[in-house]
C-alpha cells in the first residue's frame, strides 16, 4: 500500500481504529521534563537538566480520578502512553506502571516513548510490572549523539522477546539525513519496525526547511510497519461517501501535511486527555486553557470544535475528529 495515494483532502472523519471501536479512554502523560540525554536538536522547552516529578501518590491518585471520570462518560477500557523529557528517569515508574492493572478494566495497554538508557536489568523488571496488561509498546527513540547502535538494538530484540511491540523513531536531521536513514535500514534488517520522523522547528508548529523531495518521499513511504502478531495500521480514515483508507500510524501525518483540523469536531478531553507536569489538558496542541491540575480537573462530557491551527503531535492528532 502507498500511503500517498490517500486523498487526504477528502477525509471528513478518521482517529486511532481502537478508539473508533472500543470504548477506548487515552492518557499521553509527560511525568516531567528531566532528561539524562541533552540532544542537540531537542526542542528548547522539552527537556531540562532539573528533576521534576512528583510524589507516587499523587499519580495514582490521578490515575484513579481518570477512570473515575471516563467511566462516567462511558469509555471502560484504558491506554496509557508515558513521555518525557525521559519517563525512566522517574525512580517510581516501575510502581506507576504497576498500579495501572486492577480488574475493573476489562482491556488496558501501554505505551511509552523512551531512549531506551535503562540496562536489561530494568526493563526485565518493567515487563513484569506490566504483564498483565493487554498491550505494551515502545517507541524507542534513537539518539546518536548517545546512544550506541548495537546496544540499542539489542534492548529492542529483548523487549520484543518479552512481546512488547517495538518501534524505532529516528528524527531525521536534514543535514544528516543519509547517515540517519543508513542506519535505520540496519536496523530494519534485524527485524525491527523503525519510523522516520520531520524534525520539527522551535515552536514545534512546522517542519524545518532543508528536505529535498527524495527525503520527503522517504519520510512518507519508507519502512510501513511490519506485522508483529497484529494487524500493523493503526489509523482509520473515511470520505463523505464511506470509503475508507487505513494507515500505519499518525506519526506520518507531518510528513504530508495533515495536521490541520480547525473547527472539526474533536474527542480531545472527552475521550482522551493529556498531562504534561501539573496540567491537565485536551491536548498538547490545543490552545485554550488547562481541564485543571492533577489535583482537580474536569473532563469534556462530549466532544468539542477544534480551535488549534495545527495539530503536530502525534499524540494530539491521532485523537478520533470529524468534518463539519
Amino acid at each position: 500500500m502507498s500511503f500517498s495515494t490517500i486523498p487526504f483532502q477528502n477525509i471528513v472523519r478518521f482517529g486511532q481504529r481502537t478508539m473508533l471501536a472500543k470504548p477506548l479512554f487515552s492518557t499521553s502523560w509527560i511525568l516531567g521534563r528531566f532528561c539524562n540525554y541533552n540532544c542537540s536538536y531537542c526542542w528548547p522547552y522539552a527537556r531540562s537538566d532539573k528533576v521534576d516529578h512528583q510524589p507516587l501518590e499523587v499519580y495514582t491518585a490521578t490515575v484513579d480520578e481518570i477512570k473515575r471520570q471516563a467511566r462516567a462518560n462511558g469509555f471502560t477500557e484504558f491506554h496509557w502512553s508515558f513521555s518525557g523529557g525521559e519517563p525512566t528517569a522517574y525512580k517510581q515508574f516501575p510502581d506507576l506502571v504497576k498500579h495501572l492493572d486492577e480488574i475493573e478494566s476489562p482491556y488496558q495497554s501501554i505505551h511509552m516513548t523512551t531512549n531506551l538508557s535503562p540496562g536489561s536489568k530494568w526493563w526485565n523488571t518493567w515487563c513484569a510490572n506490566t504483564a498483565l496488561l493487554q498491550r505494551r509498546s515502545i517507541t524507542a527513540s534513537f539518539h546518536d549523539e548517545f546512544a550506541k547502535e548495537q546496544e540499542f538494538g539489542d534492548k529492542c530484540l529483548q523487549l520484543m522477546y518479552e512481546l512488547v511491540h517495538v518501534t524505532i523513531n529516528q528524527v531525521m536531521v536534514p543535514e544528516k539525513f543519509d547517515e540517519l536513514y543508513a542506519r535505520m535500514e540496519r536496523f530494519h534488517a534485524r527485524g525491527i519496525n523503525v519510523t522516520l520522523k520531520p524534525q520539527s522547528d522551535p515552536t514545534a508548529s512546522a517542519v524545518v526547511e532543508g528536505y529535498t523531495e527524495d527525503m520527503i518521499h522517504k519520510m512518507r513511504e519508507g519502512f510501513p510497519q511490519r506485522a508483529n502478531g497484529e494487524d500493523t495500521y493503526q489509523i482509520a480514515l473515511y470520505e463523505a461517501d464511506g470509503t475508507e483508507h487505513l494507515f500505519d500510524q499518525a506519526e506520518r501525518f507531518n510528513a504530508f501535511g495533515f495536521n490541520k483540523f480547525t473547527n472539526w469536531t474533536c474527542n480531545a478531553g472527552y475521550q482522551s486527555v493529556i498531562i504534561r507536569g501539573n496540567d491537565v489538558k485536551r491536548s498538547y496542541s490545543c490552545h485554550d486553557v488547562p481541564l485543571g491540575t492533577l489535583d482537580s480537573f474536569e473532563l469534556f462530557k462530549e466532544p468539542t470544535r477544534c480551535i488549534t491551527p495545527s495539530c503536530v503531535s502525534s499524540a494530539d492528532s491521532k485523537i478520533p475528529k470529524c468534518k463539519l
